[in-house]
């Protein structure tokens, strides 16, 4: 019998895992996204992955979550700020044996998620890409992905091992953790450095890495995020400069996702992000001035797009 995956919100993150878990012979995934020509492209033709891998594979994708079918798994990748939407829109394909992973950016998903289902997995993914066109998508940097129970809905610890051997099997490199904190507040340290910098700057990563002042911004909000992880209890799982200069070193130049959402003058990620930053930092005590300006900033842009009086 073959495990049934659900991909809730399959941009350029969830087609990555929606592409890979579909090479597997005994997985069935079905993509679940409201956008109907990335879905219809997907059906007609297949997901093509190119860049960092170069692959088409056959999936289910459709903009109708009523059309699929109860799944042992689900893997939500939309923006943060869709997620209540989304979980709401998908609740009923998760039964109580089932499990739901957030692989998004920032912090307070798993606890959306938690209102709708029963067991959550917290999820950290450091792959990037991009939509080229309908049922393409652009792999620009390859990386690992982290996860683990989400501790307030107790999950067993043996759904985290099945997903992740399943995505390792498909060519994701996964690693579970009995606890992801460290690994998530990592990344969200690192995104709340360079995705508001590239955001306000409309510099590309590596280009805001490379400039004396912007990069010296990265590592003053880097270090306030630490503090807040430390106040927290929460070990990091590693540097988060490390992965600047990761990203730095990537080819291509990668515009940050929240660059991306300026540009097309979309609803940022901020308050997921330096907005988190932010809340956890005033519980605990702990001065952000930094990140609450990135938050305030960015917030302010998003507020310029209604052509305010």
């Amino acid at each position: 019998m073959s495990v049934k995956v659900c991909i809730v919100g399959c941009g350029a993150i969830g087609s990555l895992f929606a592409a890979h878990l579909a090479r597997l012979k005994d997985v069935e995934v079905h993509a679940y996204d409201v956008s109907k020509d990335h879905m219809r492209a997907i059906n007609e033709r297949g997901l093509r992955i190119s860049g960092a891998a170069d692959f088409t594979t056959r999936l289910h994708a459709t903009s109708d979550a009523s059309q699929i079918p109860l799944c042992d798994f689900g893997i939500v990748a939309t923006k943060s700020t869709h997620t209540r939407l989304a979980i709401e829109q998908a609740k009923h394909l998760f039964g109580p044996s089932s499990a739901v992973c957030s692989v998004q950016n920032g912090v307070g998903n798993e606890e959306i998620l938690a209102h709708h289902v029963k067991y959550v997995i917290r999820g950290t993914t450091f792959p990037a890409g991009h939509l080229i066109e309908p049922g393409h998508v652009g792999f620009d940097i390859s990386g690992d992905t982290w996860i683990g129970p989400f501790e307030p809905t107790n999950t067993p610890f043996e759904f985290v091992e099945k997903l992740s051997a399943l995505l390792n099997r498909s060519g994701m490199h996964v690693i579970p953790l009995r606890d992801a904190r460290g690994a998530q507040w990592t990344k969200l340290i690192f995104n709340a450095s360079t995705n508001p910098v590239g955001a306000l700057t409309l510099l590309h990563h590596r280009a805001a890495t490379r400039l004396a002042p912007t990069g010296a911004l990265f590592n003053a909000l880097i270090a306030e995020g630490e503090a807040v992880a430390k106040a927290l209890g929460i070990q990091l799982h590693g540097d988060p400069r490390a992965l600047v200069e990761k990203g730095a070193n990537a080819p291509g130049k990668h515009n940050a996702s929240m660059l991306q959402d300026v540009l097309a003058k979309r609803q940022t990620e901020v308050d997921f992000m330096n907005g988190a930053i932010v809340e956890w930092g005033e519980k605990k005590g702990v001065s952000t001035p930094l990140n609450r300006a990135m938050w305030q900033l960015i917030k302010g842009l998003e507020h310029s797009w209604t052509d305010p009086a």
